[in-house]
């Protein structure tokens, strides 16, 4: 069966007056089931609040646009309330509960990544709200809920049945939400906008590596992550991630062109992306991008904790590590054809700037 690697967009699935939640399906985008991979979106208009809630999958967030707040407690931990801005990357491991709220006029949008590999569904993400219409406790019994906590009957029935909204609900603007605490964010979040850069070529393109050292939680996600910005009309080299890992990209601004090449030599994907597009590149298969006049940006996840990529092209290529003899015969050219191909590309790694 032919796979399916069309990039593309989001679906709306909840919506309202505070916001609303957007996600990739799986049986439109079939590689997240395949690749046990979950993807979603979440836009908050001002005063836009998302209930507290955990997920059965760990996951990334990348704030993609707008300021915000989100309240972050991890297993047996007290509430870190972080402020967000564009470029700010979260880690959200296992059992993390969370909230998310836009005080400001600008729209707050957030992408969610994630490894559904022990979630309920393959490549979808499911939640467990703490209040509202689809609340936990609205499936346990009044008698419960009282002993649970130490409440009226009444009490326990006003605590859960007042809240109508399901994920997003916007607040009344005098309710004051807890400030952002500036210490909270070291560990939690990690701006990879503002961040050093890992690889920075001239008119070709910047690299931030989203890992353990700049971000631990990283380290009990199973994943990582970088932001790569490509230049105008640059290329990022032919490569493939060669200890099994799915690369899953989302085009946070601009465009290009991409092709994938898959076994026997095949080409199964040649596009154009642009942003708001997702998409997944299989195991061992080999990617290349080519950015608009533009440039093009994106954020990705690779589905292990230490990538390891090789490249078909550039300094660092696996070409330029085999000897002249075995890339003659490789390719069944005379020497002088072989001595020039290996004198190319001799100073760029990843990224290729446009020919002059």
């Amino acid at each position: 069966m032919e796979l399916d690697l069309t990039p593309k967009l989001p679906k709306k699935v909840i919506g309202g007056d505070g916001g609303s939640y957007y996600t990739w399906s799986p049986d439109e985008l079939p590689m997240l089931r395949q690749g046990n991979i979950g993807a979603a979106k979440l836009a908050l208009e001002k005063n836009g609040f998302v209930i507290p809630h955990y997920a059965d999958s760990s996951k990334v967030a990348y704030v993609l646009q707008g300021n915000g707040v989100a309240g972050i407690v991890l297993p047996e931990k007290e509430e870190k309330v972080v402020a967000l801005r564009k470029g700010d990357a979260i880690a959200l491991p296992f059992g993390a509960v969370n909230w998310w709220y836009n005080k400001e006029d600008t729209e707050l949008v957030v992408l969610f990544l994630g490894d559904t590999s022990k979630g309920h569904k393959a490549g979808d993400f499911s939640y467990m709200f703490l209040a509202g219409s689809n609340g936990i406790f609205t499936g346990f019994s009044t008698e419960f809920v009282c002993r649970a906590w130490d409440v009226d009957e009444n009490t326990a029935k006003t605590l859960v049945g007042s809240q109508s909204a399901q994920l997003v609900v916007k607040l009344d603007a005098s309710l004051k939400m807890p400030e952002p605490k500036r210490e909270h964010r070291d560990g939690m979040v990690y701006n990879c906008e503002e961040a050093p850069l890992d690889v920075d070529i001239k008119g070709g393109g910047k690299v931030v590596v989203l890992n353990t050292k700049n971000l631990p939680l990283v380290a009990e996600l199973g994943f990582g992550a970088d932001l790569v910005r490509l230049d105008g009309s640059a290329m990022c080299s032919p490569g493939f991630s060669c200890d099994s890992a799915l690369q899953v990209t989302y085009i946070v601004s601009g465009g290009g062109r991409v092709q994938v090449v898959g076994f026997d030599g095949r080409r199964v994907l040649e596009t154009t992306v642009k942003a708001g597009h997702l998409f997944i590149v299989p195991r061992f298969f080999v990617v290349s991008k080519i950015g608009d006049p533009d440039g093009m940006s994106w954020f990705s996840i690779v589905t292990t904790p230490n990538p390891i990529f090789t490249h078909l092209a550039g300094r660092t290529s696996v070409w330029k590590a085999l000897s002249p003899e075995v890339i003659q015969a490789s390719f069944k050219v005379p020497s002088d054809v072989e001595k020039l191909f290996r004198s190319k590309r001799l100073n760029e790694e990843i990224f290729f700037p446009p020919p002059k």
